[in-house]
């Protein structure tokens, strides 16, 4: 009889079955993944096999109490004589569905890169003016705004009230966002939105708001819902506040804090500077108690014996050289007075030249008979006429 109930399931063909995953079981090591499906009407509940790979395919993941779709056909153990289904695809229903759209344009807006960290920028220290785009009269605009004064009273807000969810949500918040951006004196841009179901924050992930938020120039914040909702607009944007609380917290600063961290710091200062000046003080009493400075005229003594005795060692060093010179330039002058013709005029040697052109005579026939000669003697000068006598 089991064989013939299994024969018989064997030829029924593929099937679509609506169920929600009670118990997921995956041993270390085995290919194939275990799902028990429950039908929350009828309460019952049939075991699901399939391929680790079809599982692991699935996005999102699947987790217990999801509720699925599941394409399988229908197997008949004759040994254990239970009927059990082989998946080979799963689909998310309803909630699911949205989740699996979701993951998928966040793979792609991963994928093309504006959710990588390098082009997040740092928000302003303290913005000139904050733009808020935030429903009209909600409590996320109160929680901004009086969170933000409390730390900051001087802050200016321009907010611009929008629809956060609905089919006019996006292209408001776009539009809204598009016209802070072109305004030079807004430094930053806060999304706020209070809690609320998947479906309500819908907006906040929706394709062109993501790609608006990158484009901008301004620094956006994105402060949607509480800490456990994530849209893809805590992704794309700048800075993710987990609430709009926090957001208010973090646009600007703590005028208590900043005043405390002043005060702090001129402490610092002033110790650092007072330190200074005492090491600076040491290091001048250091100088002054130095034989240079306590006593600058033995430096000075020294330095005029020292010139005394230079000076001294100068005039005897050209006392020197002068009698030196003086002594060569007598012997000098001895012996050129010693060669010089003079000295033998004075040894009564006399010379004779022609009157008429100054030549020496050297021998008698230079001068003939009465030329007129001139004797130049020690003493002077004669007038003389040759003669033959």
């Amino acid at each position: 009889m089991s064989q013939k109930i299994s024969s018989w399931i064997a030829k029924l063909g593929w099937v679509w079955i609506d169920g929600q995953v009670a118990q997921v079981s995956r041993r270390p090591g085995n290919s194939t993944v275990f799902i028990t499906l429950r039908d929350p009407s009828a309460d019952l509940s049939l075991q699901v096999t399939t391929w680790r790979d079809t599982y692991e395919s699935c996005e999102p993941p699947l987790r217990e109490g999801a509720r699925v779709l599941v394409h399988a056909k229908p197997e008949f153990y004759p040994a254990r004589g239970t009927l059990s289904l082989r998946a080979d695809e799963f689909r998310h229903v309803g909630l699911g569905e949205l989740l699996a759209r979701l993951e998928r344009l966040k793979k792609l807006l991963t994928a093309e890169g504006l959710f990588d960290p390098a082009l997040k920028r740092r928000l302003p220290f303290l913005p000139n003016l904050v733009g808020l785009i935030t429903g009209r009269g909600g409590a996320a605009e109160r929680d901004v705004l009086s969170n933000a004064r409390a730390r900051w009273p001087a802050v200016r807000f321009q907010v611009v009230n929008t629809p956060v969810q609905g089919p006019t949500a996006v292209p408001a918040m776009i539009e809204a966002l598009r016209g802070l951006d072109r305004d030079p004196a807004v430094d930053v841009i806060v999304l706020a939105r209070g809690g609320g179901s998947v479906e309500d924050l819908l907006p906040f992930s929706d394709e062109a708001l993501c790609r608006a938020v990158h484009a901008c120039r301004t620094p956006v914040v994105s402060a949607i819902g509480h800490e456990t909702d994530t849209p893809l607009l805590d992704h794309v944007a700048d800075v993710r506040c987990s609430t709009p609380t926090d957001a208010g917290k973090r646009v600007v600063p703590d005028l208590v804090e900043e005043g405390r961290r002043i005060a702090v710091d001129r402490r610092r200062l002033d110790r650092a500077v007072a330190g200074l000046l005492d090491r600076e003080q040491h290091r001048l009493d250091a100088l002054r108690t130095r034989p240079a400075l306590a006593q600058p005229e033995t430096l000075l003594d020294r330095r005029a014996e020292e010139l005394l005795a230079l000076r001294q060692r100068g005039d005897r060093c050209l006392a020197h050289r002068l009698d030196a010179a003086a002594t060569e330039l007598a012997h000098t002058r001895a012996r050129s007075r010693a060669l010089s013709p003079a000295a033998t005029l004075q040894r009564g040697y006399a010379i004779a030249q022609r009157a008429k052109d100054g030549a020496i005579l050297r021998n008698p026939a230079d001068a003939p008979e009465g030329e007129r000669l001139q004797i130049r003697l020690a003493e002077g000068n004669l007038d003389a006429v040759a003669s033959r006598k």
